[in-house]
């Protein structure tokens, strides 16, 4: 199967490393029909200018709910002399050498929900709309944990009970649960390498710059009942992106609105948003549920505060707490533990399309390729928001620094309460 320029290619794509630095504002331009724009050097300008290279539906903050604002409580140059070992290395480095070798665009961290440290780099801007690829899937996993709370979802049920178009697919006989929670047994792969993957097929009926034959798929439900099952639900995480897809139609159908809408109504409206965010669509205006969202890093600090704080935000109560508790201590190590994703991430698991780390602090985080993150420690009081552009889009490729990095920060702010 030809390769196809779009989006998709960035989730786990294997990209040429360069040498590390902040990236220049004159970061060189692409185009989304050859794939060019996810070059390694066309990235930086890419990642914040989506919009230029495909269709988009929007995600407006709500004009009658009255701006958030922050408090400032600045300790950035403590935070930038802070040092660490990376994994696998004897050197320490600071936190602020840390942010040039994972290719930082912009970074915030929350304590106690005030504003410690706030950076951007390059041309990203507090005003600017970054992709936040798989982040993106974080948001839909915590839209279906809200139905679940309200009682409107039920995740015992099969997928066909709520999607009968995919009553014969692979994802027919699974249980959203299990959907949730990345444990289908499907038969498709994400392996870039391989030119015969099933990622390929997904990435072309996705992509909406291009013109479809008639009898292939038209976008990415089409795709979605074409996949076949492999095995035994529930048994090992797979990571597979086309489960947020098919759980972001489950939520649109339980939900009666597209998944921005449901976005908006029920979190962005709500919270005093700073910006309208957006989703990539493919040709039939349905949202890239597992990777299209882009947003500001003061509102999705503004999400990831609000998510340390069981759902609530400035006296409201965004998303039942039930929701996030569940998200936090609903998972079960076993398929994690099954999975290669145990050697790279040992004790972690993975429940709602977020991470869950297993540490001493109870973090939790939304993952994105190329180095995109909100990461949650609840003991810590401490919220990191990351945005980047690293030139490698598998986080094997900047875990070693991030994750120590953000520990570093979490200890030196559990002694500056």
């Amino acid at each position: 199967m030809k390769r196809q320029p779009f989006i998709l290619l960035t989730l786990l794509a294997i990209m040429t490393l360069t040498t590390p630095a902040i990236v220049s504002a004159q970061a060189p331009r692409g185009n989304s029909r050859d794939g060019s724009f996810f070059t390694p050097e066309a990235l930086p300008y890419s990642v914040l200018h989506m919009r230029e290279f495909m269709p988009t539906t929007n995600v407006p903050r709500n004009n009658d709910v009255p701006l958030t604002n922050f408090r400032y409580r600045l300790m950035e140059e403590s935070i930038d002399r802070l040092l660490f070992t990376p994994i696998g290395s004897d050197t320490p480095i600071s936190w602020k050498e840390s942010l040039a070798l994972n290719h930082t665009d912009g970074i915030i961290i929350l304590h106690q929900g005030k504003i410690v440290y706030e950076r951007y780099f390059g041309e990203m801007t507090p005003t600017s709309l970054h992709a936040l690829m798989s982040v993106s899937k974080s948001f839909t996993g915590t839209l279906a944990e809200t139905l679940v709370a309200e009682g409107l979802l039920d995740p015992t049920r099969k997928v066909a009970y709520y999607l009968p178009e995919l009553a014969e697919s692979g994802f027919g006989d699974a249980t959203v649960r299990q959907v949730m929670d990345m444990t289908t047994a499907i038969r498709y792969s994400e392996e870039y390498t391989d030119p015969d993957a099933e990622v390929w097929g997904f990435s072309a009926a996705g992509n909406a710059m291009l013109v479809h034959p008639e009898g292939t798929p038209q976008g990415f439900h089409d795709y979605l009942a074409t996949i076949q099952s492999n095995g035994i639900h529930g048994q090992q995480f797979g990571y597979r992106t086309v489960n947020t897809d098919v759980l972001g139609w489950i939520v649109e159908r339980v939900g009666g609105a597209p998944l921005a809408e449901q976005l908006q109504s029920r979190i962005w409206g709500r919270m005093g948003m700073e910006q309208d965010a957006y989703y990539q669509v493919d040709a039939t205006g349905t949202a890239f549920a597992g990777g299209g969202l882009n947003a500001s890093l003061r509102d999705l600090a503004r999400f990831g505060e609000m998510m340390r704080c069981r759902g609530r935000w400035h006296g409201r109560q965004i998303v039942p707490a039930e929701a996030v508790d569940d998200i936090r201590f609903g998972s079960d190590p076993a398929p994690f533990e099954a999975s290669s994703y145990s050697k790279h991430l040992p004790g972690w698991s993975y429940r709602s399309m977020w991470w869950i780390t297993n540490n001493p602090g109870g973090a939790f985080m939304a993952r994105g390729v190329h180095g995109q993150a909100i990461y949650i420690d609840p003991m810590a009081e401490m919220v990191i928001v990351r945005n980047a552009s690293h030139p490698q889009a598998s986080n094997i490729h900047n875990d070693a620094i991030s994750l120590p990095a953000y520990q570093a920060v979490a200890d030196f702010l559990s002694g500056a309460r």
